[in-house]
């Protein structure tokens, strides 16, 4: 049983946002203080990737672990009420997330997927390398 009622957890739901996420913006600035510099959302690619590397064909999309369905992460358990289309919503997500890298992979891009559970220190030293691998 929600405990908000159908108002309330409405207007919680509207404040959500799609973009300038928290782990977004960390990531974000982790590599810009790196030196790189990125389009954001991308609307000439597949997906609109959050971060995109346009000389170095590299596309980056900042997951968050609820919304993408990241499998073991207790931020993705599915809510008590509404289960079954809270399922249907986030295997939707997942099948055009993979649709997307399949879309970008075949236009000779890496897809790179950052998790919001995994943003730290280490994961994003590694993903400035996978960046600036080919150079």
């Amino acid at each position: 049983m929600d405990f908000l009622d159908a108002k309330a957890r409405s207007a919680l739901m509207s404040r959500i946002r799609g973009r300038d996420t928290k782990p977004e913006l960390a990531v974000r600035r982790y590599l810009h203080v790196r030196g790189l510099r990125y389009v954001l959302n991308d609307s000439s690619l597949p997906g609109k990737p959050d971060l995109a590397f346009k000389s170095r064909k590299v596309a980056v999309f900042v997951h968050g672990c609820f919304w993408h369905g990241h499998v073991g992460c207790a931020k993705a358990r599915i809510p008590k009420t509404r289960s079954v289309y809270w399922r249907t919503k986030i295997a939707a997500n997942k099948t055009r997330d993979r649709r997307v890298e399949t879309r970008l992979r075949r236009m000779g891009w890496r897809v790179l997927v950052v998790w919001q559970c995994k943003i730290g220190p280490s994961r994003l030293e590694r993903l400035y390398r996978a960046v600036v691998a080919n150079d």
